[in-house]
């Protein structure tokens, strides 16, 4: 059967060649393509027959390699077909016997395959049915191409002046059957996955690889067989027919929420679904609901106790001072904490009410994906703050300088830090700038340097200026004795000889220590006689006789 229907679309083939060939000789108007072009599509065409001659003979692996050569010419071919039409001025004389011959060549090749699913459907019955039925499976697969590509060139012929209505007519017979199977298979498939991952479920460790092999099988078969139903719903609803229910069931097999929920009468016939469903189960299993109800409620009840009772046992435990957590981090805990038990709490609740988790824990990890593309700014200062949170380069209640902004850290969050400046001003710094930029910690340490640079006149005694320093350096109660302060002759300027002196203080004392001692050297400067120099310079004028 197959040799016959290959050497029947041989020559109607080579009819084509002869036709394309006889209508370029016509008067018809000046071809949108080069002769170039068509010799390109006459290539494409006596290669598929080349390969259509080697289908009959080839056996074992070679059947699918020449399957899958004559679906990528015959992709090509399409190609360039497709981009004939879509000129202005189509050459309609010589795209006919083209468009004809895809005709004739896409029934060929789909009675082919039905020949082929045949003989696989006549081995179903042995020890191997799974692998028998994936088979079929990748077969349809296969078919679903060339079936897109039929209704594709009905459309073709439309354009050329072919008559396709007794076609389409029988086409959308055999997709109404088609998809009526493929619905049937699909609801099949997914009982049977669901049955298989349950059995691999129980199983845990002790799994065998025959039923992780089961599983994996089932998912591809269910794949497979959802995206036939999909095309097919899409080929017949090109043809003007109804697919609400073949919608409805694709929606309840993958949960996928597509743009075809905005359509009116698949909303409404999922509505009026699941009406029926909950109707029927109320009236069926009102009291059983009510008290499944009654536990749901009582659930979240005792998931609020429990949560309230895990934030404060967390609070208490991150505040011991052994842990040394920053505040950050205990704030992070204590939030964790009673949102982890009150999401666990939930998804309890709602399994008892029949509810399946799968699709919906599905569709949040989708809604995740596409809210963080949305908010990758957000997400790098959520992961800059994760990051501040282990490294803890400063906590609440700390001096910093960062971002530019020197100020105390008031408060904290994984997003961003509020920093209240040292005029009484209040700064929400996003989490990244600070982690992106150089963080100074002034309090970090128990002491902290006071830098100061005092100049005297060259006429001054040095040794005077060095024991009026030392003097009022020890006298002033917040400066730290250890380490000892250091009173140095740093520069000779330009105008004055200048000190440096560097006391310790504790952080916290930093600009008292610094403004006192100011105004304390000024003050016995003046009483010992010690001049503070500004900046002088010496003009020599010289008179010229002209």
């Amino acid at each position: 059967m197959l040799r016959i229907l290959l050497s029947c679309l041989l020559i109607l083939s080579n009819m084509s060649v002869v036709a394309h060939a006889a209508n370029t000789t016509d008067s018809s108007p000046a071809p949108a393509f080069t002769q170039t072009d068509k010799q390109r599509v006459a290539n494409l065409e006596h290669l598929i027959d080349v390969d259509l001659v080697n289908l009959t003979k080839a056996k074992g692996e070679l059947i699918p390699i020449t399957e899958y050569r004559i679906k990528n010419k015959t992709k090509q071919l399409r190609a360039e077909i497709r981009k004939m039409l879509n000129v202005d001025q189509p050459d309609i004389a010589y795209l006919k016997p083209l468009v004809a011959h895809q005709l004739t060549f896409l029934t060929a090749t789909d009675q082919y395959l039905a020949n082929k699913l045949a003989e696989l459907e006549n081995a179903l019955g042995g020890d191997n049915d799974d692998a028998t039925l994936l088979a079929i499976s990748d077969r349809e697969y296969l078919r679903d191409h060339f079936l897109k590509a039929q209704l594709n060139t009905y459309s073709w012929a439309e354009k050329v002046g072919i008559d396709v209505s007794e076609k389409q007519s029988k086409m959308k017979q055999f997709l109404i059957a088609r998809a009526d199977r493929f619905e049937s298979l699909t609801h099949y498939t997914h009982a049977r996955l669901k049955a298989a991952n349950q059995a691999l479920a129980d199983a845990g460790a002790d799994a065998t690889s025959e039923q992780k092999a089961l599983v994996s099988q089932l998912n591809t078969r269910l794949e497979q067989s959802s995206s036939s139903l999909q095309l097919s719903a899409d080929l017949m609803e090109k043809l003007g027919l109804d697919t609400t229910k073949l919608r409805q069931t694709l929606f309840n097999i993958s949960g996928d929420i597509t743009q075809d929920v905005l359509n009116i009468d698949l909303a409404t016939g999922l509505l009026q679904q699941w009406g029926k469903v909950i109707t029927n189960h109320a009236l069926k299993n009102g009291p059983s609901f009510a008290f499944k109800l009654f536990i749901f409620c009582l659930i979240l009840f005792i998931t609020s106790l429990v949560a309230k009772l895990a934030t404060r046992l967390v609070s208490k435990t991150v505040s011991a001072s052994k842990l040394n957590f920053s505040k950050l981090l205990q704030d992070f805990f204590i939030s964790l904490s009673s949102k982890t038990v009150f999401a666990l709490g939930l998804l309890i609740a709602l399994s008892q009410l029949g509810f399946e988790l799968g699709p919906l824990l599905a569709g949040f990890g989708i809604a995740g994906v596409i809210i963080g593309f949305a908010l990758q700014d957000t997400l790098s200062n959520f992961a800059s703050g994760m990051m501040i949170l282990i490294y803890r380069p400063y906590d609440v209640g700390d001096l910093i300088n960062a971002a530019g902004v020197t100020g105390k850290v008031s408060h904290m969050s994984l997003v961003s830090t509020t920093i209240k400046t040292l005029d009484n001003q209040r700064l929400i710094i996003p989490n990244n700038k600070i982690w992106g930029d150089t963080i100074n910690n002034i309090t970090a340490e128990h002491l902290r340097r006071v830098d100061m640079v005092f100049g005297i006149s060259y006429s001054d005694n040095i040794e005077h200026a060095e024991k009026v320093l030392a003097d009022i350096i020890s006298k002033h109660e917040l400066i730290r004795p250890e380490p000892e302060p250091m009173i140095k002759l740093h520069t000779l300027n330009e105008s004055s000889v200048d000190f440096i002196v560097r006391p310790w203080v504790r952080p916290e004392h930093y600009w008292d220590v610094y403004w006192d001692i100011t105004r304390a050297v000024k003050i016995r400067f003046d009483e010992e006689g010690i001049s503070i120099p500004f900046p002088q310079r010496d003009v020599h004028v010289y008179q010229t006789n002209t």
